[in-house]
């Protein structure tokens, strides 16, 4: 596996930052997921995966900017609180158990999950309050580092189940990303060895790198409520595979 294809690394850097980068979540569910199952060792998917991020984080960001899907006002408080929550789960509190973490995790998404159906029954996919930005962003920032969930799919379900325009959500909650990743993943750089691992991390940057440029392109184009929709479906298929492990 670890010496494979170009191509297939490449091939799954497209799919997961098309993915990831019209809704704002997946990529490392969906690299990290084909390269386990492909026979990579957890440590090599999670550091390639990781590696990968720091670039294509910051390729889906400047795409969004690209297409003005970013509220520059949300990006400066959720940007800091989401670097400030990495930091402490990264390097303060990685002892957690990991199992009663999943199971938050599981119980958060299928909820935010619920409240993202309820909206669109309710035919609301627009703006209507404030969102409270600064917790979402440590509770995220925080998770991500444990391990427990991913930035996207907590950051994005929950602001715009509290309100937030589903565009500007996943445009704003992406250029932080790549704040958050670069914090998180620092260990990761220091301790991958590139030349077991390099064509696996070049082949996702890659294949992430041509994928970028449709992110905010998706984002801008989809209509509100197909966004919430898309973003609905992602987290409830994300809660559901969570629950799955739960135990395993």
């Amino acid at each position: 596996m670890l010496g494979g294809d170009l191509a297939f690394f490449v091939t799954l850097g497209f799919v997961a930052q098309l993915v990831d980068g019209a809704l704002g979540m997946a990529y490392g569910l969906i690299a990290t997921s084909v390269l386990l199952a492909s026979g990579a060792p957890p440590a090599a998917a999670s550091a390639s995966v990781h590696a990968a991020e720091m670039v294509t984080t910051g390729l889906a960001g400047t795409s969004h900017i690209w297409h003005r899907n970013v509220d520059w006002r949300m990006v400066r408080r959720l940007a800091p609180a989401g670097v400030i929550g990495g930091i402490i789960g990264a390097y303060v509190l990685t002892e957690l158990p990991e199992e009663p973490v999943r199971v938050f995790v599981t119980v958060y998404l299928l909820g935010m999950a619920f409240l993202l159906v309820r909206r669109l029954v309710n035919g609301q996919v627009e703006r209507k309050r404030a969102v409270r930005v600064v917790p979402v962003g440590l509770g995220g920032g925080f998770l991500d580092a444990i391990g427990g969930g991913g930035w996207g799919p907590i950051v994005n379900s929950t602001l715009i189940a509290q309100g937030e325009s589903p565009r500007h959500s996943i445009g704003s909650a992406s250029v932080c990303e790549f704040f958050v990743t670069t914090a998180i993943s620092a260990t990761f750089i220091m301790t991958l060895d590139l030349a077991t691992y390099g064509r696996i991390v070049l082949g996702l940057i890659l294949g992430g790198a041509l994928a970028a440029p449709f992110a905010g392109w998706f984002s801008r184009v989809l209509p509100q409520r197909v966004l919430v929709s898309l973003v609905a479906l992602v987290v409830t298929g994300l809660g559901v595979y969570n629950f799955t492990r739960l135990g395993g």
